[in-house]
């Protein structure tokens, strides 16, 4: 497992476990006309909506994988809904009406919107690190000169003298 594929799991998981026990205590709240659940369920409900979201976060999956994602939102509400319907003080009991059901599956679109968009935005993150990080801990240039070992003029003017002189009149001095 690659580290990319390891983050998007952990970020997954957190993003439905702390996703499920919010919308369960925002709906419990508004089922139970603005009764905030006891001490008792809200800790209950957390480490519930925990074991939830390191299940996710332990999960092998693709990081784009609409199905699982969709699932785990729906265990995530459905743990969540049963937790404080056990231990809550609520008017309603665990069955579910029409109304309940529609609000449940809508948080569960809106939901997973959130979890793609974190997921989305923690890959970008995390680029944007890296790409830093690599640019901090690159070395400078060395500048070695431009010496090169081959000449680049060769002045044909010096050559020329040169073959010419060994044909020449060259000799001592005359006394004339």
């Amino acid at each position: 497992m690659n580290s990319r594929v390891e983050v998007l799991a952990r970020v997954r998981g957190a993003a439905v476990g702390s996703i499920s026990g919010a919308v369960s205590i925002a709906a419990h709240g508004i089922a139970g006309a603005g009764v905030p659940p006891s001490e008792a369920a809200v800790v209950l409900l957390l480490a519930v909506c925990a074991a939830v979201g390191a299940a996710v976060a332990a999960l092998r999956v693709r990081d784009r994988d609409a199905v699982v994602l969709l699932a785990a939102l729906t265990a995530g509400q459905l743990v969540g809904h049963t937790t404080l319907g056990l231990v809550g003080d609520h008017a309603h009991s665990l069955g579910l009406s029409a109304p309940m059901i529609a609000a449940h599956l809508a948080a569960i679109v809106v939901s997973a919107g959130v979890v793609h968009g974190a997921e989305r935005a923690c890959l970008r993150a995390l680029a944007a690190v890296t790409r830093t990080v690599l640019v901090i801990l690159t070395p400078p240039p060395v500048d070695a000169g431009t010496w090169s070992p081959i000449p680049v003029y060769r002045a044909k003017l010096s050559l020329w003298l040169l073959i010419s002189a060994a044909a020449g009149t060259r000799g001592p001095p005359t006394l004339a």
